[in-house]
């Protein structure tokens, strides 16, 4: 296990009773509240120093309610240390209005407009979308991009557009590890890797395996190919609870992601853990 403080930059918090998440709806185990005290139950020995919260698919119209909630416990717990809210960027340029609602809200460090849930593979590419994205450099948010392996090549179109916007890429863009296919999301991943304005989040990981029957030697191929990739400067971990307990708990995913690089060096392994999250989301 680490042996030392970590950040993870991957947490959902959700409250039903307060904000809707129709995602949801269809997955019983997770239609539930999941606040800091369930994360803390969750954690177990793993000594997690801050987190940012990432948007949970809240109702695109409590994109400011939801952020409001968030900023409320950071008030109250100082490990609630950043946040990446929700934004429509796909207005396009006149999503300038509600990034100034958000630039109220000191905690938030970056955006994020799920991309993996629209079916046209050229969603990010549509110049609204672009736009919208690019209007992140006046208000120096990054974006996370969340989307799966079939769309990864399109995504690097649109990094190539962004010169100057940061990306943090979610989940590794989601690669099918349960069917154990490398081609072609480890070609692309190193093309978008080539790119100095990305790094990416080792996360979300075992969801994408066989939830019931993974083990930590189908996931070595994909780390290993991340960290050469990205090297260890621009990586970092992140948890995806609870949507991970849809395949792991919280102990075994950071004790899996630490064996695999066990043979790294003890500051490479702070930069994954730790050092590159206060730096990336400037905590």
């Amino acid at each position: 296990m680490v042996d030392f403080p970590v950040i993870d930059t991957h947490v959902h918090l959700i409250d039903i009773d307060r904000i809707s998440y129709p995602w949801i709806n269809e997955l019983p185990s997770l239609n539930k509240s999941f606040g800091l005290e369930d994360f803390d139950e969750a954690c177990g020995p793993v000594d997690v120093e801050s987190i940012v919260f990432v948007q949970a698919g809240a109702d695109n119209a409590q994109f400011i309610q939801e952020i409001e909630w968030v900023t409320s416990l950071a008030e109250e717990d100082s490990r609630v240390a950043g946040a990446v809210a929700w934004a429509p960027l796909s207005k396009g340029e006149s999503v300038r209005s509600d990034l100034e609602q958000l630039a109220q809200f000191p905690l938030v460090r970056g955006i994020r407009q799920v991309i993996e849930s629209e079916s046209d593979l050229e969603f990010c590419i549509q110049p609204d979308f672009i736009r919208g994205v690019q209007t992140l450099a006046l208000f120096d948010k990054s974006f996370d991009i969340c989307i799966n392996h079939l769309q990864l090549n399109n995504t690097i179109k649109m990094v190539e557009q962004c010169p100057e916007v940061r990306f943090v890429l979610d989940h590794i863009a989601k690669p099918d590890i349960k069917r154990q296919l490398l081609d072609p999301w480890q070609d692309e991943l190193k093309t978008l890797a080539s790119l100095p304005n990305v790094t990416c989040k080792i996360s979300g990981m075992a969801t994408e395996a066989d939830h019931e029957n993974w083990t930590r030697d189908d996931l070595v191929p994909y780390i290993d190919h991340v960290i050469e990739c990205f090297g260890f400067d621009r990586v970092m971990y992140g948890g995806d609870w609870p949507v991970s307990t849809l395949a792991t708990d919280y102990p075994r995913w950071t004790e899996t992601l630490h064996w695999v690089v066990s043979g790294a060096s003890h500051t490479e392994q702070q930069q994954l853990f730790r050092d590159n999250a206060v730096r990336i989301y400037r905590l």
